[in-house]
């Protein structure tokens, strides 16, 4: 461990200690999983009254994740998005993942809100209930009124949850390191990046401009839709921990029941939902990343209100054309074009056999390539997709993860809705417009002017690099450097076996012609020096069976 981690371990040593004592109370403490503790497990029970040892690993997983608080329960439910690293059965498991505060007494409420806005609720609001009607793990929800009558809600963020976060962040960024150090198996996934691309993520959610930007991102995109509502955010009322915005009444999309005896048509609801995800996320290229029954809406009228903008999902032209090659590579059962386009969008380990999954893959195809397009289960096929890509090894980026996540989610709301329901039906049109799109004038005509820009850049800067080459060669200054990746643990093995050979060759010869300290006619410096360097041979082949790195230890 750096010695700059000492002043982090030294602040966050009580927490630590409790987050060690929880994972090790449901076994999942990475020095104890080789070692059988059903019987230490029996001596706890969950909130249920069940014995621990009679759960499986992914239910102890989420419930130790719920014991330990916001951060964790976070962490949680951004594992739920990746199941090219979770697994879909942990995956799954962990989006049953919630989190219940308590909400923040009135007077702290009011002492945050006069020192983000500059003044008490009494004077910014016509009315302000101090009660909150909702509390979840970042933020607390109030009902509220503003002077010309409009009627609101005001998201306050928790006192001191921001500093808990940081402490529990620089506590995972320890373990992380340590997984990725001690732990070959987890290395693979890179735990290291995966804490940081999750601490960036939670740090952003801390901040209510970011929704508050995405509320306002969301209601330009579909401003001229009167069938979709968007909560609309007041910036005089908002700051980094206060966000006001419109209040939308009406019956949740997770009471079907409700909204059938409305007289709603709960296939029509369920298709104009999709299709304003869809929009999202093939039109605009920016999506709500978390469409749960509970975050939609039915309105008055018939509109779909959209709540919860706080986690949303991008996706840039390239993406989408990576994207848009897997479908079209799905469609025509290319299981060639559906690896290769696979293998450029992750990361594939070193050892990959693309042999072996392309016959996967092809498997693959042939099970769904079967079923009619109206019963279609796209989310089996994601999931499939999934696990074949995490069977390889392949990290996939987060922002595809994500969309894969929101897809098999928007699947299952809308056939919680309709079970007639198939997403696949309203994908069809975006293959089409997706072709169009890649054989339009505007696009090749926007190919061109890139390829353009690219070659006369090249052109201008060519010349002078040649120039500067050719000059280098003539004083005589060019050199090449040239970077060795990996090297280290080579030049270690070959630095140990030339001293353990030159050891054992210079002690043998000391024992061979007696150099005193004898004992019972055995040269004692010959005889240590052959058993340290059969020691130095042991540890070489303990290297190379493992990871080639002397310093490190296979788990």
């Amino acid at each position: 461990m750096a010695l700059t981690s000492l002043p982090k371990l030294a602040r966050n040593t009580a927490r630590f200690k409790d987050v060690v004592a929880i994972l090790a109370k449901y076994g999942l403490a990475p020095w104890m999983q080789s070692v059988r503790i059903e019987w230490i497990q029996g001596l706890f029970r969950d909130s249920a009254g069940q014995h621990l040892g009679e759960l499986s690993e992914e239910v102890r997983i989420r419930q130790a994740l719920t014991e330990l608080g916001t951060t964790f329960i976070k962490l949680g439910q951004i594992l739920s998005t990746r199941p090219d690293l979770a697994g879909p059965e942990l995956s799954a498991e962990l989006q049953k993942l919630q989190s219940s505060t308590p909400a923040d007494a009135p007077e702290t409420v009011r002492a945050l809100m006069a020192g983000e806005l500059g003044d008490t609720p009494e004077n910014l609001y016509r009315e302000f209930d101090d009660c909150a009607f909702a509390s979840a793990s970042i933020g607390q929800v109030h009902a509220a009124v503003l002077k010309d009558g409009r009627e609101v809600v005001v998201k306050i963020q928790h006192s001191g949850i921001e500093d808990r976060i940081r402490n529990d962040l620089e506590i995972l960024q320890q373990l992380a390191q340590l997984a990725e150090q001690y732990s070959a198996e987890l290395r693979q996934y890179r735990p290291v990046d995966t804490t940081e691309e999750f601490s960036r993520t939670l740090l952003a959610e801390l901040d209510f401009t970011r929704e508050q930007s995405s509320l306002q991102t969301f209601t330009r995109n579909f401003g001229q839709q009167s069938d979709i509502r968007i909560p609309a955010p007041y910036p005089e009322l908002s700051s980094r921990r206060v966000l006001t915005m419109d209040r939308l009444d009406g019956i949740s999309v997770s009471k079907p029941a409700e909204l059938q005896q409305t007289g709603y048509d709960l296939n029509d609801v369920a298709s104009r939902g999709a299709n304003m995800f869809l929009d999202m996320i093939f039109r605009d290229g920016f999506y709500h990343a978390d469409p749960h029954p509970g975050n939609l809406l039915v309105l008055e009228g018939g509109a779909i209100g959209l709540l919860d903008c706080g986690m949303v999902g991008r996706i840039d032209e390239t993406l989408r054309e990576q994207i848009e090659d897997l479908l079209i590579a799905a469609v025509r059962s290319d299981a060639t074009a559906l690896c290769d386009g696979i293998v450029r969008l992750g990361s594939v380990p070193p050892d990959f056999d693309d042999n072996r999954m392309r016959a996967d893959v092809e498997e693959f195809l042939i099970e769904f390539s079967g079923q009619s397009l109206s019963d279609f289960d796209l989310s089996g096929a994601l999931n499939g997709m999934t696990e074949i890509i995490r069977k390889y090894r392949i990290v996939l980026p987060a922002r595809v993860s994500l969309l894969i996540k929101v897809l098999v989610m928007l699947e299952g709301t809308s056939q919680n809705l309709s079970p007639q329901f198939s997403l696949a039906e309203l994908l069809e049109p975006w293959q089409a417009k997706a072709m169009q799109r890649r054989l339009s004038p505007q696009r090749l005509f926007g190919r061109l002017q890139h390829a353009w820009t690219d070659w006369s850049r090249l052109g201008e800067a060519l010349p002078r690099d040649l120039s500067d080459i050719l000059t280098q060669i003539k004083r005589g200054r060019f050199d090449v450097h040239l970077e060795h990746r990996r090297l280290e643990q080579t030049v270690n093995r070959l630095v140990l076996g030339i001293l353990s050979a030159a050891l054992f060759m210079g002690s043998a010869q000391l024992w061979s012609r007696g150099v005193p300290p004898l004992v019972s006619g055995v040269s004692v410096p010959g005889a240590a020096g052959c058993g340290a360097a059969v020691l130095l041979g042991f540890r070489l082949l303990k290297a190379i069976r493992s990871t080639g790195n002397l310093e490190t230890r296979r788990p």
